[in-house]
């Protein structure tokens, strides 16, 4: 993060939580001209439940008056329209089609480093600042991201989307401490965010995903099917409410095997189940790609994380361009889930990503009704 911050003025954003109160009152402390912004998403009909703590108006009552404490101005930036195009929408779109969305790396991506930034540049803002768990590092041949200090915080999973334009606009106060540190700082500071629990669920939301998209989305019951035989092993209500790995819930007539959901075919209806082996991946292919250095730069071997609790592995770069790459594991990983965001490392620095897509195609199926499966070749 930059040293001083004399002479420059940031937008933070504020969500009401602890973080981004810290992030307020160190910019301030540390010269910059603040001005606290918090986007507002949550529709205006009575029903906000659906919006957990981060993004509900009592989140943003809390923000304002951190705002008052810190000694800094407080703007409610109107984003529903964007929320929902850019993150509600496609976060249905994308379980209907058998895939498994991120919609915080929607979030990231298109509404608070796009629109946040471009807000930034109409205040005369030289930088947009958040509560992430993400180190800036500036080198000399630009400003680079990398994990957070704290690993259990580390949040730059959420952030390969960020443009490679807007990197030098960015800060994280926070990004080089651990959690319990910046709580302490909030007893510090005297803000009353300080022992504010944190927020864990999607924020609009409420109660469990399954239950949301079942009131959103059409439910098409269909079979549930074995991969090695075609055997019709149970029945389902819709591919929607299913992920690649999924073990529990299955609800099988036969129940002598642990069976794993391997493949979701939503034109068909079907989902198909199989063993441990079914589900391994020995590489991926993304879509969407971003990368935060020159694509020319990207190394033939990198670490890439697929899940955000996952463990990042060794992987080969078998194909890169401008939209989209392919990569072989250095050993084969479990249920890797279509819509899920492969994040690109090189050590502690955060490379890229990109959108996985299907590791395999379906041939045409065979007599017997069993679907045939191409690997990616390493």
């Amino acid at each position: 993060m930059t040293a001083t911050g004399t002479g420059k003025k940031v937008l933070c954003a504020m969500s009401g939580g602890v973080d981004s109160s810290v992030s307020a009152a160190l910019l301030k402390e540390q010269g910059y001209s603040v001005i606290g912004a918090m986007m507002r998403f949550w529709p205006d009909e009575k029903r906000v439940d659906t919006f957990d703590s981060c993004c509900s108006p009592d989140a943003a009552y809390e923000a304002r008056r951190v705002a008052d404490q810190v000694g800094v101005p407080f703007y409610l930036l109107d984003y529903r329209e964007q929320f929902q195009r850019h993150i509600v929408q496609p976060f249905l779109a994308e379980y209907a089609a058998g895939r498994t969305p991120n919609p915080c790396v929607n979030c990231n991506t298109k509404v608070k480093f796009d629109e946040l930034v471009k807000k930034a540049k109409m205040l005369g803002c030289d930088y947009v600042a958040t509560g992430h768990y993400v180190r800036r590092v500036d080198t000399p041949d630009g400003v680079e991201f990398h994990r957070g200090d704290d690993p259990r915080k580390d949040q730059t999973y959420f952030l390969w989307g960020t443009p490679l334009a807007a990197l030098p606009h960015i800060l994280f106060p926070v990004g080089e401490m651990e959690k319990p540190r910046v709580r302490e700082l909030a007893e510090a500071y005297g803000l009353l965010t300080a022992q504010k629990p944190e927020s864990q669920n999607i924020c609009f939301v409420p109660g469990t995903v399954k239950a949301y998209i079942g009131e959103k989305l059409p439910q098409s019951p269909g079979e549930i099917r074995e991969i090695a035989s075609g055997e019709v092993v149970g029945r389902h209500q819709g591919t929607q409410f299913y992920t690649l790995g999924q073990k529990k819930g299955l609800g099988l007539y036969q129940t002598h095997a642990v069976r794993h959901v391997v493949h979701l075919d939503p034109e068909s209806s079907t989902v198909w189940v199989g063993d441990y082996a079914d589900c391994l991946w020995p590489g991926l292919s993304a879509s969407g790609a971003n990368y935060l250095l020159p694509l020319s730069e990207l190394p033939d071997e990198v670490e890439v994380q697929v899940r955000y609790r996952a463990t990042p592995v060794r992987a080969r770069v078998l194909y890169a361009d401008e939209h989209s790459f392919s990569l072989a594991f250095e050993e084969p990983q479990f249920a890797v889930a279509p819509g899920q965001s492969a994040v690109l490392y090189s050590g502690s620095r955060l490379l890229g990503g990109g959108l996985i897509e299907d590791h395999v195609r379906v041939l045409p199926k065979t007599q017997d009704q069993r679907p045939q499966f191409l690997a990616l070749a390493p």
